[in-house]
């Protein structure tokens, strides 16, 4: 059985009565997988926007797995460090990640933020030499349309997440490059600039599913549950 974990910041843990991109994704791999599969991680919660902690269960459907590794404010930055113990501790097989915002407008440059990737991918694999990750480039927030030193940094480290991804892409432990959803607008496909709003989660889960459909064989086209 294969075991998903999600791992990302904010757009990922999602906020109280959000469906969230993971319920999409879950979704999809509960009506296309065809096999028993897992959603595992060391997290539960949601971020409650009124206490600004992630402190609520308010699922918008209760019978969601809650389990992920995915925190508000939180990037590469922040998960590389926890993630071998996490992988250990979980199980995890399929590592589902959305990272970089966070990084570039707070913590680290591009050339920082590709090197905090490394350290990340090299600690899955201390943890399970056989870990498949799949890894979604930075999505642009409206802060681009303000800060264009930020928006140089967005564009920057996406073309070096292209090299870093083909550089440490292995037979026996795929790291496999998204491709960020075409379509997505943040004018229209997020609530605030930043957050997915129904339509930004299905681009997002879609984006993850056609890339492992083609290139794993895993799960098929994404087909939006009713």
């Amino acid at each position: 059985m294969l075991r998903f974990m999600f791992v990302g910041d904010s757009m990922t843990i999602g906020s109280a009565g959000e469906h969230t991109w993971r319920y999409r994704m879950w979704q999809h791999l509960r009506d296309s997988y065809g096999r028993p599969f897992a959603i595992v991680g060391p997290r539960e919660t949601l971020h409650d926007r009124s206490t600004d902690a992630p402190t609520s269960y308010a699922y918008a459907d209760p019978d969601f797995p809650r389990a992920h590794l995915a925190g508000w404010g939180e990037g590469w930055h922040h998960m590389a460090p926890l993630i071998g113990e996490t992988v250990r501790a979980c199980r995890a097989d399929v590592l589902l990640v959305s990272l970089g915002l966070i990084d570039l407008g707070f913590y680290t440059n591009a050339e920082q933020t590709a090197d905090n990737v490394r350290a990340f991918v090299a600690e899955a694999r201390s943890a399970d030499p056989r870990v498949r990750m799949a890894v979604m480039p930075v999505i642009p927030n409206i802060r681009v349309e303000a800060d264009a030193s930020f928006a140089e940094q967005v564009t920057r480290f996406n073309e070096l997440l292209v090299k870093t991804t083909a550089d440490l892409d292995e037979r026996r432990s795929s790291l496999l490059l998204v491709p960020p959803p075409v379509s997505y607008d943040f004018h229209t496909d997020t609530y605030d600039g930043t957050h997915p709003n129904e339509s930004g989660e299905h681009k997002i889960a879609e984006a993850f599913a056609e890339a492992m459909d083609e290139e794993w064989g895993l799960g098929g086209p994404y087909s939006p549950a009713p």
